[in-house]
């Protein structure tokens, strides 16, 4: 039995949730999300909360499985259209640097030519000395984001240049020693 999914989650004052089928629509006052979900879950919105319960009838183990999935994200997308989810970045290294230049996040981070990382649409990226900001409605969205721009050149273990997240914690190895 799912936790998370017999969890009921309660709407705050200007949040919507329009259920049609398996599509559900979350409006709020930072914008609107829209999911489709498999068919097995019920989503059930009343008195401004939303409810979770297995369809007996469409019941198997992969859909009790998702039954907190499902839970999870709805509660995901009810937070984004009230406060935007936000990632922020280190670039650490010498002459690292970042900048927003249009939709293009341009990262020069060490290799011969400046990496370019597109900025999705739905998605507010600001680059303020050695800090990448993203943020956005959609917390799926906002972490691959994110974690795309991370993969462009990860922290090293000796001198830890590179790009990670702001508070991550990277474990150092000890460099040659002299004789």
């Amino acid at each position: 039995m799912s936790r998370i999914g017999k969890q009921v989650i309660d709407l705050p004052a200007g949040t919507e949730v329009k259920v049609d089928g398996s599509m559900v629509t979350v409006k709020g006052k930072g914008g609107e999300l829209s999911r489709e979900f498999r068919d097995g879950v019920a989503i059930n919105v009343a008195d401004n909360q939303v409810s979770f319960s297995i369809d007996e009838e469409n019941s198997t183990p992969f859909t009790r499985a998702l039954w907190g999935t499902v839970a999870s994200h709805v509660s995901n997308m009810i937070a984004g259209v009230n406060e935007p989810f936000v990632k922020k970045l280190e670039v650490q290294g010498v002459g690292f640097r970042s900048e927003v230049k249009g939709d293009l996040l341009v990262l020069n981070i060490g290799f011969s030519h400046p990496v370019e990382v597109k900025i999705p649409s739905d998605l507010t990226v600001t680059a303020e000395k050695n800090v990448i900001t993203v943020s956005g409605i959609d917390k799926e969205l906002v972490g691959l984001f994110a974690n795309r721009v991370k993969m462009k050149k990860k922290p090293e273990p000796y001198k830890g240049k590179g790009i990670k997240y702001q508070g991550e914690e990277i474990r150092r190895k000890q460099g040659k020693k002299s004789a």
